[in-house]
């Protein structure tokens, strides 16, 4: 038996006790595609969210068996994908009539609709930062042949310790060949962040879920429309022919790197749009770099001859040199300044240029870093929390690099990096162990 339940004062739907070996505990939401539940799995113990089809849209006569494959088609491509942003599904079955769909749950998740709302921004900084950890699952969804084609702001959870995850694949597609193969589609999504093509029932590709995005970007730092209209056919109009107002003209207090990006998210032509998730991350990562700090405005030829004269990257190739000098961030400290602080995640490590710094764990100073020293590796190795405060300790120049530039880079300065990095810890292992042996 299940516990009934109201809903605006009449009887709705029973809330089963059980699902499969699933334990049911409360519903948590309910839309178009079904109602989701709070759940426990009682062989693992932990919660989970149940995701059950709507019975009336699965005994349709005419839209059943399209909302049926809609609805597993979820459970297929969401759980060919494991990525941290990315909403992970763990089961899917059918108990005696009811369909479900077994997924993690996401505590504290909020979708970020009411970010997009003009009294409700959210900072900057953490519109960047949201925007993205989803260009880099979208990456990777893309890379493993799945097209979202319905990424809009109710499809993304956000928890208030800054966790983002991507949900509802229901009308993604799998290529059969790689994520850049094209395939007619047809009109699918939500009209207001379908691209161009999707809206014109053309080939879509990985690109159509980079506009999709740059809308919401739009939305989350302006809190307008970037093709606001009051009906269909005008929506349609204005976004296969209307640019959409420059960011800088509803916000002049943002940087231009931002309006850029914008921009290029939501070109018409594809051929001037981002290519991969990854070329907006990485366009992102920078300009959040430049949102919190403001790099050194010093030409590429004399970061690269700085770069040059470091201990860290001697064996590295001129060609990989410029790499990393066209990928990195530079950045300046003052004496006293925080650079890492202990407990924060962050995927970044840092190579000294010129200064130095106090490595401080608790109150307690361990260790200083000089020039061409580097710092933060084993939290970007680990993807792990910060395990010390990084202090300048004199006016000091850094070279900030964080995952999304490693993975640009050639396969060869990636190989070279982590060489350097297993030299680095082979060294202080060393040097610990002395000074332990000393000290006893």
């Amino acid at each position: 038996m299940g516990r009934p339940v109201e809903e605006a004062g009449t009887l709705t739907m029973e809330i089963p006790r059980k699902l499969g070996k699933y334990d049911v505990i409360e519903e948590l939401s309910r839309g178009n595609m079904g109602i989701v539940y709070l759940g426990h799995d009682p062989f693992i113990d932990r919660p989970v969210a149940i995701k059950v089809a709507l019975a009336e849209s699965l005994n349709d006569p005419e839209t059943g068996e399209r909302y049926r494959k809609m609805f597993f088609n979820e459970a297929h491509t969401a759980g060919m994908l494991t990525h941290p942003n990315i909403i992970g599904i763990f089961d899917a079955g059918v108990d005696g009539d009811t369909c479900y769909i077994v997924m993690e749950y996401i505590k504290g998740g909020q979708t970020i609709r009411p970010f997009c709302k003009p009294e409700n921004l959210l900072p900057v900084e953490k519109v960047v930062e949201i925007i993205f950890k989803c260009a880099k699952a979208l990456d990777y969804a893309h890379r493993q042949g799945v097209i979202h084609r319905d990424i809009k702001p109710t499809n993304i959870l956000y928890t208030e310790d800054g966790d983002v995850k991507i949900g509802d694949f229901s009308i993604a597609h799998i290529t059969k060949l790689d994520s850049t193969e094209t395939m007619p589609m047809g009109m699918v999504g939500s009209p207001r962040y379908m691209s161009p093509e999707q809206i014109s029932e053309e080939y879509v590709t990985n690109q159509t879920d980079l506009f999709s995005l740059g809308v919401i970007m739009y939305e989350m730092l302006t809190g307008r429309h970037p093709f606001a209209a009051d009906n269909f056919s005008r929506l349609v109009h204005r976004i296969l022919n209307d640019d959409p107002l420059p960011l800088r003209e509803v916000r002049p207090d943002l940087p231009e790197s931002l309006e850029a990006i914008v921009r290029k998210a939501l070109a018409k032509d594809r051929e001037q749009r981002y290519a991969m998730g990854l070329d907006m991350a990485a366009d992102l990562s920078r300009a959040f770099s430049n949102l919190e700090r403001p790099e050194q405005d010093i030409s590429e030829q004399e970061k690269f001859n700085a770069v040059k004269q470091l201990d860290f990257f001697q064996g590295f190739p001129e060609g990989e040199l410029w790499e990393i000098v066209r990928g990195a961030t530079w950045q300046d400290y003052t004496e006293g300044e925080e650079i890492i602080v202990e407990g924060e995640l962050d995927d970044s490590f840092y190579i000294i240029v010129d200064g130095s710094v106090t490595v401080r764990k608790g109150s307690k100073d361990l260790r200083s870093l000089e020039k061409g020293d580097c710092f933060g590796e084993m939290g970007y190795l680990a993807k792990t929390k910060r395990t010390a405060t990084i202090i300048a300790r004199e006016d000091t120049s850094l070279l900030k690099i964080n995952s999304t530039v490693i993975s640009q880079v050639s396969l060869n300065c990636q190989v070279r990096f982590l060489k350097v990095f297993l030299r680095t810890l082979i060294y202080r292992l060393t040097a610990t162990t002395e000074r332990v042996s000393q000290e006893l």
